[in-house]
């Protein structure tokens, strides 16, 4: 499955994505083809009434989401683009590997919770955040009133390894959920392929293929 997507990635990684004007970059699935849900590739833990949910924001994983969704995180990506980076170029790295964690308080009065409190262990490396970007007012108060939601993007070495089991630490639970995940991100990645080919049409010039 992996070895057709990739022959797949080598014969259209230079087409444009029409809705965007975007160039698909060897490798990567085009965008606007997928189908799963936040729910379907986000790692949860639940304490109590506390609901703590981490997704990374890379392509290669939201681009398997339904369209609207797709792009509701890859803009929220890009509106803190210039502080990830900024936070690349004061360490040094080559890239800053992006996730979005959310935390949810369904019971009643305040819940509490550790604003920077997720380490991701990898390769038989635990990962811990490299900085947090908040992106709402009171997320580093560490206090949920119920019914409230806070969230934040953070930034983390980019030597995880997403095509990889990974265990997730939320709140000092460890979750090996991402395992479970991977199998239904490369079905999808599949399902993408096959549906961006049934939609190739010629460009007008000739010679490349363009998606509807």
């Amino acid at each position: 499955m992996m070895r057709t997507a990739l022959a797949m990635a080598v014969l259209v990684g230079t087409a444009a994505v029409a809705n965007g004007q975007q160039a698909v970059p060897a490798g990567q699935i085009p965008a606007g083809f997928g189908s799963l849900r936040r729910e379907d590739v986000a790692i949860v833990v639940q304490l109590q009434g506390l609901t703590i949910r981490a997704m990374p924001l890379d392509e290669s994983v939201i681009r398997t989401l339904a369209p609207d969704t797709y792009q509701a995180l890859h803009a929220l990506r890009e509106s803190r683009a210039a502080r990830l980076d900024s936070i690349r170029k004061r360490l040094g790295l080559a890239a800053i590997q992006a996730w979005h964690v959310s935390f949810f308080n369904l019971q009643q009065g305040e819940a509490r919770y550790d604003p920077r409190g997720v380490q991701i262990r990898s390769g038989g490396r635990d990962f811990r955040p490299l900085d947090v970007l908040s992106l709402v007012k009171g997320f580093d108060d560490g206090r949920l009133t119920q019914g409230r939601t806070v969230d934040a993007i953070f930034a983390f070495d980019p030597s995880i390894a997403l095509d990889q089991p990974l265990v997730v630490t939320l709140a000092g639970q460890p979750v090996a959920a991402w395992g479970d995940i991977l199998p239904r991100i490369e079905r999808e990645r599949a399902a993408i392929w096959s549906r961006a080919a049934a939609a190739r049409k010629p460009s007008p010039a000739g010679g490349e293929w363009l998606w509807r």
